[in-house]
């Protein structure tokens, strides 16, 4: 991929490993047994390599009707029984309650870094306006007990949990007056927490949510239109998905310059944003394949990353969707150019592509139309779209091969890999919690 002209470079590379895994080994200090089985130790890798694990807001948190917050999407999404098995968040992992108990064992793990959401509605319950002062407290408490066992902290400004209010307001992500209510919470974020954090993600997985909660439907808002999603009363999947996409990227784009712009130089931290990254293998060597493969690449990474390096989207999306595809004005262009000081990206499994473009329909595209390709995990299975994060084969080599990619196609920025390991497909025992 050539940048165009005026091009946004960076400065360097650095890896956090993150996975949920670390915690359920012994400290890294000395070897654990599944380290002996590997034959590798801590001291096989470099002093500045970071291993860390991670949680999001509404998985961890519990306690989603104390203290003053207010109901997120998911709240509405699983209080409606729209889970698989009828789970919801109000009480996850309890780490309202037990956050000290859970960073001592982070200590007591060796852990290096932490990277934790914060609930925008426990915060701000309205969305906009009076700080939460119960909220304010959690958070820094939690965030003095991870100095305090000297773990670095990796904050992620949004995950998922939209204030429910705001989308009663305004759809929330379709709406470009998200971006000035976005800026606002990291603006409080940012004041109020600046002076201990220093790694920031604005977003995690706007290029999945886009799809799973505006083309599918099976994430909340759940909008999608027939024939694309699941159960669609509401929505519409040929145009929604590139608009949330786009108002995601706008809304970065406003708190990294504010970050830049009000507190960068006095809290001297870094502000990115997180995509989710199969590795794209072609299915065969024919020309097809390859295309498609290419395609898929710029069609889930390209999507958010060729506008905060480059500007703007890349030209097979802008080719293929036309004018379903939102497009940037110069002075916003110029704005998300540049916009990231490093790029996270979630990597659990990788994927064989073929191309699909002869058997796609003339009738109403989606994203998924667009994209005209299908994957599989091997050559041996059948062609899927449906990924299920248990099932899913881990794949080293191809991680390797993402962080290839995005150093050459995307002018050097700095990668941090933010989630990456396979979860055990077991119960935890409620002892746990």
């Amino acid at each position: 991929m050539r940048a165009p002209s005026g091009t946004c470079t960076c400065r360097r590379v650095f890896l956090l490993v993150v996975s949920l895994q670390v915690l359920l080994v012994a400290p890294w200090q000395g070897e654990t047994t599944a380290a002996r089985a590997l034959n590798f130790t801590r001291q096989d890798f470099p002093t500045d390599f970071v291993f860390g694990a991670g949680t999001s807001a509404y998985q961890y948190e519990g306690a989603t009707d104390e203290d003053g917050r207010s109901p997120s999407i998911w709240d509405t999404f699983t209080h409606a029984g729209r889970m698989p098995d009828k789970s919801t968040g109000d009480l996850g992992a309890d780490g309202y309650h037990k956050y000290k108990e859970d960073v001592k064992l982070m200590s007591d793990t060796g852990l290096e870094a932490y990277r934790f959401s914060i609930s925008w509605s426990r915060l701000i319950p309205r969305g906009r306006g009076p700080i939460n002062p119960k909220g304010l407290e959690y958070y820094n408490n939690l965030i003095n007990e991870l100095v305090k066992r000297g773990i670095e902290i990796h904050v992620t400004l949004y995950h998922l949990d939209f204030p429910q209010i705001l989308e009663d307001e305004y759809h929330g992500w379709l709406s470009p007056r998200v971006v000035e209510d976005f800026a606002a919470y990291t603006d409080v974020c940012f004041r109020e927490f600046g002076d201990r954090v220093k790694h920031w993600t604005t977003m995690d997985e706007p290029n999945v949510i886009s799809i799973a909660a505006y083309d599918s439907g099976a994430f909340p808002p759940c909008r999608c239109s027939a024939p694309f999603g699941i159960n669609c009363t509401v929505g519409n999947s040929t145009v929604e998905p590139y608009v949330v996409a786009h108002n995601s990227i706008l809304a970065h784009a406003a708190a990294a310059k504010l970050y830049r712009d009000k507190y960068q130089a006095t809290q001297k931290g870094v502000v990115g944003m997180n995509v989710y990254s199969f590795w794209n293998y072609p299915f065969s060597n024919s020309p097809a394949d390859l295309a498609a493969t290419q395609r898929s690449l710029d069609f889930m990474i390209g999507w958010i990353v060729n506008p905060l390096v480059y500007g703007d989207y890349p030209e097979v999306m802008k080719l293929i969707v036309g004018s379903r595809l939102p497009k940037f004005t110069r002075q916003q262009s110029e704005m998300i150019c540049g916009s990231a000081d490093f790029i996270g990206i979630n990597h659990y499994a990788s994927v064989y592509v073929s191309d699909r473009s002869n058997s796609v329909d003339s009738g109403p595209r989606d994203y998924n139309a667009d994209l005209a390709a299908t994957f599989r995990f091997s050559r041996s299975d059948p062609p899927t779209g449906q990924f299920i994060p248990f099932n899913m084969p881990s794949d080293p080599q191809g991680l390797q091969y993402m962080l290839e990619y995005l150093h050459n196609a995307y002018a050097n920025i700095p990668v941090y890999i933010q989630e990456n390991g396979k979860p055990p497909p077991t119960e935890v025992s409620p002892a746990f919690l």
